[in-house]
């Protein structure tokens, strides 16, 4: 271990577990959401904490900021997408959405504009900031969906769900889409940041990799369970991006080697399910948050450089500011930690 990457700058408690979190673009605001359905706003500067929604009693599971600061979006258990506009001070609800007897539990901003994606079930809509409208449709038909991701230049979105992944062009919504096929169901996905690598976790204990003009992806396999989160680091000049996958209680970063397959090496540090891992932007620091009450540091996805402690139930879930000088993470039993960069401490991240 060196001497300490973040120190704690602020935390709150919430009613219950903490299901998502997100930073505004800008890094001026945190929300937050929880399984008793409150959505908060933290200030960063103002020091400030917003309540957008208090408690209701239906968990609240997803939450993001569109690309260019505008706009939050929530979705849970009510079936109802909420759409609030950042303002100076805070943010006034715009829009409600309602989408009874469906769990909206997926949606994805544009990576360039106001436009946003949501999952109701085999559905996906995508809402138009500049039209406060929902301008399409897209069905995936073979089954709900589970995830899904943007490709970084935003011209294609691609579903993931039971047997294979959908890719729509966003300027032909109405063109079938072109598929890639996997054998079990896709649970999670996610492009590497220049859009050339999409891996896809799935729950036959696999792990896909495609280099995005190439429909033969590469196959990994032996995991303990199903493969549940995926980070991709940001590219070395002389290499491809790390790809880091989480399974139960372990976690493997994989490398692309010279011979054009890619090397497993385990990290291994936690005593519980993981539940988080994000890279640090324009850097090679993994972070990584579990059940067993720890958030761990990895330089270079390799060595633990410092562990986090601060809840009594396990983490919950965890995001980086877009800046990178602070870490958030949401606790099981509604904790809300935030640690800011040790200016002292920088180095080789």
């Amino acid at each position: 271990m060196t001497k300490s990457l973040l120190t704690l700058s602020w935390q709150t408690l919430l009613a219950d577990y903490v299901t998502a979190i997100a930073w505004s673009p800008n890094g001026s605001f945190l929300a937050v959401a929880s399984a008793a359905g409150e959505v908060v706003l933290w200030q960063i500067r103002g020091k400030r904490l917003l309540t957008l929604q208090q408690q209701q009693g239906l968990s609240v599971d997803v939450i993001a900021f569109s690309a260019d600061g505008q706009f939050l979006a929530t979705g849970g258990q009510d079936g109802t997408v909420r759409i609030w506009q950042i303002v100076e001070d805070g943010a006034v609800l715009l829009t409600e959405l309602e989408n009874k007897r469906t769990w909206v539990d997926c949606l994805r901003w544009h990576p360039q504009r106001p436009e946003l994606a949501f999952a109701l079930g085999k559905y996906t809509q995508i809402w138009d900031g500049g039209l406060q409208a929902v301008v399409a449709t897209i069905n995936f038909e073979k089954s709900s969906v589970l995830d899904m991701a943007w490709h970084p230049s935003g011209n294609f979105l691609v579903l993931a769900g039971n047997q294979s992944l959908k890719v729509w062009k966003t300027k032909a919504w109405d063109d079938d889409p072109h598929l890639r096929d996997i054998s079990g169901a896709s649970g999670v996905i996610a492009f590497s940041l220049d859009g050339q690598y999409l891996a896809s976790g799935n729950n036959d204990r696999t792990l896909l990799v495609w280099e995005w003009e190439n429909l033969d992806p590469w196959q990994m396999q032996g995991f303990p369970g199903k493969v549940r989160h995926l980070a991709w680091s940001m590219k070395a000049p002389d290499s491809s991006p790390l790809l880091v996958s989480s399974s139960g209680k372990s976690m493997v970063a994989w490398v692309q080697a010279e011979n054009d397959n890619w090397v497993a090496q385990p990290l291994d540090l936690h005593n519980g399910t993981i539940t988080a891992i994000a890279f640090k932007p324009r850097s090679n620091l993994l972070a990584s948050a579990s059940e067993d009450g720890l958030v761990c540091l990895w330089k270079k996805a390799t060595h633990a450089a410092q562990v986090l402690e601060g809840v009594a139930a396990g983490f919950s879930t965890l995001a980086w500011s877009p800046q990178g000088n602070y870490l958030a993470a949401g606790g099981c039993g509604g904790e809300v930690l935030l640690w800011a960069e040790n200016m002292t401490g920088k180095g080789d991240a």
